[in-house]
């Protein structure tokens, strides 16, 4: 049914034949679910900042930006690693130490 629609605007009727021509490779998720469903993860982290930055709109200050920038790349990078963010920050914020450190954990996932 979308495949077969034509709008009558070139450029979304050029569109809808571009994706019908990739229909195949779009419906393996279907078959196989444990397919991601894209291969940069290294545009995630940025992706979360402009999401936050489109909900906030923007920091008062240069430490406000400074500290939002730091924290949501712990959040991403711990994300990445598996590990809880929260129980990381507050291992740290606690002084307890007990969590490895996040460049720990990329150093031993990259070797």
């Amino acid at each position: 049914m979308l495949f077969s629609t034509i709008t009558g605007y070139t450029q979304l009727d050029e569109r809808i034949a571009r994706t019908k021509l990739k229909k195949d490779s779009l419906l393996l998720v279907l078959k196989y679910p444990d397919l991601p469903l894209h291969n940069n993860n290294s545009e995630l982290g940025a992706r979360a900042q402009a999401r936050y930055r489109d909900i906030s709109f923007q920091t008062k200050n240069i430490k406000g930006t400074e500290s939002k920038d730091t924290f949501m790349t712990i959040v991403e990078t711990a994300k990445k690693l598996k590990v809880n963010a929260y129980n990381y920050i507050f291992d740290r914020i606690s002084e307890l130490f007990k969590l490895p450190s996040l460049a720990n954990l990329v150093a031993c996932n990259t070797s």
